[in-house]
């Protein structure tokens, strides 16, 4: 039996017996067909892997480790899941900036085509300069540039929320000038992304309302007015009843993609009027049992479906606790324990932005959900952890 000292949130210690014993338990998810998707497509936004090893500045100038980065992507694809490229679990924006994301998406994109798998990659403005001065055209023009990007490389592309657009819009029309001329302009459909301000507080007020009612009627509009240039919306607002009724007014051939790593079973398995989809950084950690449950619901076994997600939503809440914005901390950490890296250390060293209280927690609650592949070997990986706090 593994034991481990671990901290109560009041920083006191006790011992903790883990309760995945053994190598082969793995949240019961044995039986995983790597097949295709068939009633939902799940897309699990990607992490990176820093290069711990790099000899440059780890706030300024991270490096990403090209190989357990793209390792990752493939071991996604195996699942049979999608890889939803350069958004905000890649850390960007915050730490990946646009010339490292460039070269990130044409490396996984040439990755999926070797292996056959699905991507779809953010394109954004996060490479303008922030200063009072940006104009409407230039957020067009940085849009315009980042989307070409992505469709030279042949992926799709997902429509990244804009910190320079929420900051100089001065209202609704700003927005539907901007989308529109974006929109009239891709080869394919893209995916939207309203990000909330919860992961984002830059992105308050975004569509030009801050009341969510009123934004969604902005962006409703705009969707309806070019659907036939978009596949879905990703929307990350962590309220089940607000998705659900924007899923409602979607035009026919629109998708909603949930981002509420709150809520997302009862999202994903949907009601008589419908269903959402799945673009979701909590799939990061929780992949196998994401795409196990996916493919029961491909087999019509709802049951199954819910015992293998409910048991996750647990850790998905923990993980992305306020500031929601640090839960890239805990995705990477998981992939830690589960082997997918050798060190646990981020770019932009984000790896300090959660407790080391919060990472035990997410120790726990991975282990009581099954989700730790080799209990052994993340009992030593959480104890390499513990030690750097003092804990012996």
């Amino acid at each position: 039996m593994v034991m481990l000292k671990l901290p109560h949130e009041d920083g006191s210690l006790y011992a903790y017996t883990m309760r995945t014993q053994s190598e082969g338990s793995y949240a019961g998810i044995a039986g995983i067909t790597g097949k295709p998707l068939k009633s939902r497509i799940a897309f699990s936004a990607a992490h990176v892997v820093c290069d711990p090893l790099a000899n440059t500045d780890p706030l300024a100038n991270a490096q990403v480790d090209w190989h357990a980065t793209l390792a990752y992507r493939r071991y996604l694809w195996s699942l049979g899941l999608s890889v939803a490229e350069a958004m905000d679990t890649a850390q960007r924006g915050m730490g990946l900036g646009w010339e490292t994301s460039k070269e990130l998406i044409q490396r996984s994109v040439a990755e999926a085509r070797a292996v056959g798998g699905h991507i779809a990659c953010g394109a954004g403005t996060d490479h303008l300069i922030p200063c009072s001065q940006i104009t409407l055209a230039s957020i067009e023009q940085a849009y315009e540039e980042q989307c070409a990007f992505v469709q030279r490389q042949g992926g799709q592309i997902i429509l990244m929320a804009s910190r320079a657009l929420a900051r100089s819009a001065k209202g609704p029309d700003d927005y539907e000038r901007v989308y529109g001329l974006i929109l009239r302009q891709v080869s394919q459909p893209v995916i939207l992304h309203w990000l909330g301000d919860m992961f984002d507080p830059a992105l308050k007020g975004y569509w030009g309302h801050d009341s969510l009612e009123q934004a969604m009627e902005v962006c409703l509009r705009i969707i309806r007015t070019h659907a036939d240039k978009i596949d879905g919306i990703k929307i990350s607002l962590l309220d089940a009843d607000k998705e659900i009724a924007m899923r409602r007014l979607l035009p026919q051939n629109v998708r909603m993609y949930t981002g509420d790593d709150f809520n997302y079973p009862t999202l994903i398995a949907g009601d008589e009027q419908g269903c959402s989809h799945a673009l979701l950084g909590i799939f990061d950690a929780i992949a196998p049992a994401a795409a196990a449950a996916i493919q029961a619901l491909d087999e019509g076994d709802l049951t199954r479906y819910s015992q293998l997600l409910e048991k996750t939503v647990p850790l998905a809440r923990h993980i992305f606790q306020k500031p929601t914005s640090s839960y890239k901390t805990g995705i990477v950490f998981m992939a830690y324990l589960n082997g997918h890296q050798a060190h646990f250390r981020m770019i932009a060293g984000a790896e300090s932005s959660r407790s080391v209280i919060h990472l035990a927690r997410i120790f726990t609650l991975a282990d009581q959900a099954g989700l730790l592949i080799d209990p052994e070997e993340a009992a030593k990986r959480m104890q390499h952890v513990l030690l750097l706090s003092g804990i012996h």
